[in-house]
């Protein structure tokens, strides 16, 4: 009913660009926060960075000044500008969204993953 597809991950070498973005689509009232965690195997997932549906932003410390999260609520579509990329940033990225759907005559919110995208940086 909802889905969450990410789409951009990739090998890039060390210092390299890329653009993670994910969609929402389904019977989607609404979407609040917006947000990119990794997983490392073995361990939780840990978040990268989040938004609000009003902009505001936050940052795992060792991504800052190197990642840039932005949405466009017109496409229900949250992005991640990784600059500069390490090869420790190397992991699978995940997309999540909390989300207010209309579903059987009821309005329900809940959170929402997408699939994940592997990301990996050769040095």
């Amino acid at each position: 009913q909802v889905q969450l597809v990410e789409s951009g991950g990739g090998l890039v070498q060390a210092g390299g660009s890329l653009r993670l973005s994910c969609a929402a689509s389904g019977n989607i009232i609404r979407i609040n926060r917006m947000a990119w965690y990794c997983q490392v195997p073995g361990k939780q997932r840990e978040l990268v960075a989040a938004i609000t549906s009003s902009g505001s932003t936050d940052y795992a410390d060792s991504v800052k000044g190197r990642f840039t999260i932005s949405r466009d609520n017109a496409k229900n579509t949250v992005y991640l500008q990784m600059n500069s990329l390490k090869p420790e940033d190397t992991t699978v990225y995940y997309c999540n969204a909390d989300l207010t759907i209309w579903s059987g005559g009821n309005y329900r919110s809940f959170a929402s993953w997408g699939q994940g995208t592997q990301v990996t940086v050769s040095s």
